[in-house]
């Protein structure tokens, strides 16, 4: 897990400060989490009865160290040491198959912890985390006892964090998702009700969940209901367990022919100068040695997996959720733990959210990652979308200490095509002034004009 530099020796983590169980805070640039005098009747139960063996086996809860420092404030019941996370990423850049994956292991974990006498007090989507490839939890502190015949009260929570965006994700429109960003605590069930077709009145598992769900928030809105007084059964509260999954389970997204899923398929490079380009990739991996790579614009991953091959936790980023549903899915066939796919658009990145801006932290505040690959991406920014060669070069310097790009020309019959429906207004694109401009953040290690094309890749190194 990445360290925010201005989050480091005692300070809690910015997104740790909701729940009186415990805290998250870093100490000597190591992430440690408090467990509150409040919280030690749950936590000796979630690590005597099993469940914390059986989740952590099953790879679905992220295992820790007992750590003897002196604790960040005087609550402190323990100091445990959670295994680090290589990136922490957020529900609105996952594609439909990691939330749907992220769902159904939140429900999995709720029926284990019934299984053991717990009970999941929080059902956040921020809880989860892929790691090695597989969605996992993060929150120790999430489990709480469980009370006989008490409802499940991340009910409503998992609702509006994952059943209501994959529903409107799957019948309305993939791009919904995006309303996560403006909703943190997940979409509000009557919004979601009144943007899903009609159809998914006849889904019993929507109409309840959702539909009559958030017709039953609106009617009791103003009322004080004594939720304690509500009560289910422990056979009841399992089977609306797998009511909800079997929701999950059904629904459905298949990424179609976008402009970037087939990418590859109409690009302009021969057989000899791809391969060029790949290798050239390669070897300046391997001379620079990485710990963590981003490949911004990566579509499906073809040179994300150049960097994952080489254990490098490497994080592919693409506008296009299909390409980005493709790349994951092809993760996942392929057993590749090393690659994180997700979805965002570098000309309006993750920024961040949440109290004081600071609870969900922006992209640049994720990084910078030791390389970041900008491989047939430049024109893009540049031409299509009016972004400066010197406002692209200062953005790449804050995120990234070395730098292996392409530039691409506009005799590029990819640049043409940009070009073919608007006015050529950009008169400083060109090798000369691309040069010109990344010199003022980036040393030029090295160059390579790629044969049988006009491209060149550059190697840059972050001036300090």
């Amino acid at each position: 897990m990445r360290v925010n530099p201005k989050q480091m020796n005692n300070e809690k983590v910015s997104s740790s400060f909701r729940d009186p169980s415990g805290f998250l805070f870093y100490r000597d640039d190591v992430l440690y989490r408090q467990v509150n005098h409040a919280y030690c009747r749950h936590y000796e139960h979630l690590m005597q009865s099993g469940l914390y063996k059986a989740l952590t086996d099953a790879r679905l809860l992220i295992p820790h160290d007992d750590a003897d420092i002196l604790p960040c404030t005087g609550d402190s019941f323990k100091i445990i040491r959670p295994q680090a996370i290589p990136f922490i990423s957020y529900p609105y850049e996952w594609c439909f198959s990691q939330m749907k994956d992220a769902a159904l292991a939140t429900l999995a974990i709720q029926k284990m912890a019934l299984d053991h006498g717990m009970s999941l007090k929080d059902a956040s989507a921020y809880n989860i985390q892929f790691t090695g490839g597989k969605p996992v939890l993060i929150d120790t502190l999430s489990f709480e006892l469980y009370r006989k015949d008490e409802p499940w009260v991340a009910y409503r929570q998992f609702c509006q964090h994952f059943l209501a965006p994959l529903a409107l994700m799957s019948y309305t429109d993939i791009r919904l998702q995006q309303l996560l960003r403006v909703y943190i605590d997940g979409i509000p069930l009557d919004l979601a009700s009144s943007l899903l077709p009609l159809k998914t009145y006849g889904a019993f598992s929507l109409l309840s969940h959702i539909h009559l769900h958030a017709r039953s928030q609106k009617k009791y809105a103003d009322q004080a209901i004594k939720v304690s007084g509500r009560k289910i059964s422990l056979f009841a509260l399992k089977a609306l367990i797998d009511s909800q999954e079997t929701a999950i389970k059904k629904l459905s997204w298949q990424p179609y022919g976008t402009e970037w899923a087939e990418y590859y398929d109409g690009t302009n490079y021969t057989e000899q100068s791809f391969e060029m380009k790949k290798t050239f990739v390669a070897e300046m991996l391997d001379a620079v040695g990485p710990h963590s790579v981003w490949d911004l614009g990566a579509n499906t991953g073809i040179f994300s997996r150049i960097a994952g091959s080489r254990g490098i936790p490497t994080v592919a980023f693409d506008i296009d959720p299909a390409a980005v549903e493709k790349n994951y899915l092809d993760c996942v066939r392929d057993n590749e733990s090393c690659l994180l796919p997700l979805v965002l658009d570098l000309t309006n990145p993750s920024s961040g959210i949440g109290w004081a801006g600071q609870e969900r932290l922006s992209i640049a505040q994720r990084g910078p990652a030791d390389a970041v690959l900008a491989l047939a991406l430049i024109h893009h920014l540049a031409i299509s979308n009016n972004v400066p060669l010197i406002k692209i070069a200062e953005f790449l310097h804050s995120i990234c200490r070395r730098l292996i790009i392409e530039f691409v020309p506009k005799e590029d019959s990819q640049v043409q095509r940009l070009l073919a429906t608007r006015e050529d207004i950009f008169d400083r694109y060109d090798r000369e002034h691309f040069e010109q401009d990344f010199q003022h953040y980036f040393d030029l290690q090295k160059c390579m004009d790629i044969e049988g094309s006009q491209r060149v890749l550059y190697l840059m190194e972050r001036k300090k």
